[in-house]
C-alpha cells in the first residue's frame, strides 16, 4: 500500500478516498521510527505540495523535521520560499537527509542540527546557531514530541512521564524562550498541540496532558507577545500516520484500524496538515494569534 498515486493538493477529490483507509498490517519498530519503515509509507508532500512564494525569505527553525509533521511542513516551507534549520534526533539522521535533500531540491537553504529538546543547553544552542546560520530567526515550528502509550497508571513510570513532560512541554519553553530574543514584529510560533488536549486517550495520560499545557501555553504566550506584533499560534492533529505511532505511540493491535473511528474514517497524512502551518507562519493570518486549528479527520475541538 503506498501513496504515490496521490493527485496533488489543487485537484478535487474525495477526502474519504484521498489517502489509504484502515485496515493497515500490524507493524511497530523502535523508537523513535522512521518513515520509509512504515507500510503504507506516509505521504509528507515530497510529491504533492506545490508552493507559491507564501514564505520568500524567511527564516525557520523547524523541530522534529525528519519525518511525520515536520518534514511535510519542512519540505512545504521550502517549497515556499523559507530557508530551514531542521532539528531531529540524532538516530534519525536517515530520515533527515531525505529532508535535506528536498529542501536542496526547492533551491532553498537546510541547514541540520541534531540533538535531544528535553535539554535546556541544547535548545540554547540551536537557537544562537539557528541564528547565525540563517542571518536571523522569523518563524519557530514546534513540532517535535514524545509519545508512549501505557494502558496503566501503576505501570506509567515517573521516568517515562517526566521524559514526555521534558520534551512536548519544557523544550517548547525553552526554545520560545531562547527565540524570543531574536524575533521581530511580524515573526511567527507555531506548536503543536493535539486533539489529545481535548480528548485524552486513556492510555496516553502523559502525552494527552502535554499537550493541554501546550494549548494553555500558546493562549498565555500569544497574550504577552502581541504588542510586540509576534503571533503565537497551535495546530491540533487528530490521528496521522506517522512514525510516532507504530514506534510506541500507540499499542500495536490498534494500528490496523488507527484513524477508522474519525468521521472521514481514516488517518490523515502529514502533508494535509503542513498547509495550515504555512497559513499560521504566512503574512496570509496577520490577525490570528492565541489559536488552535484544528486538523482531526471530524473528530471537532471544542
Amino acid at each position: 500500500m503506498t501513496t504515490s498515486n496521490v493527485a496533488d493538493q489543487t485537484t478535487l477529490q474525495d477526502p474519504t478516498k484521498q489517502y489509504p483507509r484502515p485496515k493497515f498490517e500490524e507493524q511497530s519498530q523502535e523508537a523513535p521510527g522512521l518513515a520509509k519503515k512504515m507500510n503504507p509509507k506516509p505521504d509528507h508532500g515530497e510529491e504533492t505540495y506545490k508552493g507559491s512564494g507564501r514564505l520568500a525569505g524567511r527564516k525557520a527553525i523547524i523541530t522534529g523535521a525528519d519525518s511525520g509533521i515536520g518534514r511535510a511542513v519542512a519540505i512545504a516551507f521550502a517549497r515556499e520560499g523559507a530557508d530551514i534549520v531542521l532539528n531531529y534526533l540524532p538516530s534519525e539522521e536517515e530520515d533527515a537527509k531525505e529532508v535535506i535533500s528536498l529542501i536542496e531540491q526547492a533551491g532553498r537553504k537546510a541547514i541540520p542540527i541534531a540533538g535531544d529538546l528535553s535539554e535546556e543547553k541544547f535548545c540554547n544552542r540551536l537557537v544562537e546557531d539557528a541564528v547565525h546560520q540563517l542571518g536571523g530567526l522569523d518563524i519557530l515550528v514546534n513540532v517535535a514530541g514524545r509519545q508512549e502509550a501505557e494502558e496503566d497508571i501503576s505501570k506509567l513510570t515517573t521516568q517515562q512521564f517526566e521524559m514526555t513532560y521534558k520534551t512536548n512541554v519544557f523544550g517548547l519553553f525553552w526554545l520560545c524562550k531562547a527565540a524570543l530574543a531574536h524575533l521581530q514584529a511580524g515573526a511567527t510560533i507555531v506548536n503543536t498541540a493535539s486533539i489529545q488536549a481535548y480528548q485524552p486517550s486513556p492510555t496516553l495520560l502523559d502525552y494527552a496532558s502535554t499537550k493541554a499545557a501546550i494549548v494553555a501555553f500558546t493562549k498565555g504566550l500569544a497574550k504577552q507577545v502581541a504588542s510586540k506584533g509576534i503571533r503565537v499560534n497551535a495546530v491540533a492533529p487528530g490521528p496521522i500516520w506517522t512514525p510516532l505511532q507504530p514506534s510506541g505511540g500507540q499499542p500495536t493491535e490498534k494500528l490496523p484500524e488507527f484513524g477508522a473511528k474519525t468521521p472521514l474514517g481514516r488517518p490523515g497524512q502529514p502533508a494535509e496538515l503542513a498547509p495550515i502551518y504555512v497559513l499560521l507562519a504566512s503574512q496570509e493570518s496577520s490577525y490570528v494569534t492565541g489559536e488552535t486549528y484544528g486538523v482531526t479527520g471530524g473528530n471537532m475541538l471544542p
